[in-house]
């Protein structure tokens, strides 16, 4: 799966009873509370520019074309994404879902049940459950779904470099973790160029698609801070140092923590959400494959001089790598090799 971490904030504590873990049982209340949450919230994603959305379908084929333009010439493999519009809101509804004391570190990890646009059938009181409703992924051919057509200009022009990244060879052979890290950058970086293209480099859009980089960096921060802290209070639960109870209300009280943290940040990105999706394991370990090797990566694009062409090269060059840690290895020499 590859995808944009999601611009809504989704916060289910439904009560259910009995499931097992390979064949949840169907639980009417919880599908009918998350449709209500996700109706609600979906209509007040990240926050939009004041500036004109350009959000008719004329003006959106245009910024597709400058973005794939702009592909070719930065030599992105060629992909049939977005060549064609849906009238679906979602191109899948993904249930994702692990223990309340388990923490994967990447969406690759974590357990997942195919959803509908209803939500997800899952035991919350036995899971952490994050409901995914994907505006766009990579599976190379990806249509414009009815949601991505009337996101923000500065989310739309994101997640399309994002996705197509994706293709790249470099980044089909390594785990999402750093795979998605590349094409967020690559997905912010590209989307600055096109906005000063199309915009101007005093637009709005272009201002707000500039600042992007460095929250997301903030957001990866805490993001890797916190699933630390949990992931050792789940060991010592696990190794019997702590009650389970004990466990649970310190993951309450971390959970807030994260949650006081991200809303903090200012300004409001206005491509991503600056806050977990679903404030549980599932959120946190989905993010966490989105943040786990951003900082470095941004380290990268500050040592290149802040430019895209230089960057991308660069992360390109790193990630023929044939393992994990060769990878992070050739980053890191990347980074330090223009100091």
């Amino acid at each position: 799966m590859c995808g944009v971490p999601p611009v809504y904030n989704e916060s289910v504590n439904s009560k259910s009873q009995g499931s097992s873990q390979k064949q949840p049982a169907l639980h009417t209340p919880v599908l009918f509370l998350l449709a209500l949450v996700l109706g609600a919230l979906l209509a007040g994603p990240v926050a939009a520019t004041d500036a004109p959305q350009n959000s008719n379908a004329a003006s959106r084929k245009d910024l597709i074309s400058a973005v794939k333009r702009l592909e070719k010439k930065l030599g992105f493999h060629r992909t049939k994404n977005f060549h064609k519009e849906s009238a679906e809101s979602a191109v899948a509804y993904r249930c994702y879902y692990t223990g309340k004391l388990e923490l994967p570190d990447s969406y690759e990890k974590l357990q997942i049940q195919q959803g509908t646009k209803a939500g997800c059938t899952l035991d919350t009181q036995k899971y952490d459950v994050f409901f995914y409703p994907m505006d766009a992924n990579a599976s190379g051919k990806t249509p414009i779904s009815a949601t991505l057509a009337h996101e923000s200009v500065e989310r739309f022009l994101v997640v399309l470099p994002h996705e197509d990244f994706h293709a790249n060879k470099e980044l089909r052979k390594l785990p999402a973790n750093l795979s998605e890290a590349a094409a967020t950058l690559v997905g912010f970086l590209t989307a600055v160029e096109v906005a000063n293209e199309k915009f101007g480099d005093e637009s709005e859009v272009y201002k707000n698609l500039q600042q992007e980089p460095e929250i997301f960096g903030r957001k990866a921060e805490i993001i890797n801070r916190h699933y630390t802290r949990l992931s050792q209070l789940y060991t010592a639960a696990h190794n019997g140092e702590i009650t389970e109870g004990e466990a649970l209300a310190q993951k309450q009280h971390l959970f807030e923590a994260i949650r006081q943290a991200c809303e903090a940040i200012q300004p409001d990105p206005k491509s991503f959400n600056k806050c977990l999706a679903a404030n549980n394991n599932a959120g946190l370990a989905f993010d966490k494959t989105y943040t786990t090797y951003y900082p470095l990566m941004y380290q990268l694009y500050l040592a290149k001089g802040r430019e895209l062409k230089p960057t991308l090269n660069a992360i390109q060059r790193a990630l023929n790598a044939k393992t994990e840690s060769a990878a992070v290895q050739n980053l890191q020499k990347e980074v330090t090799s223009d100091q």
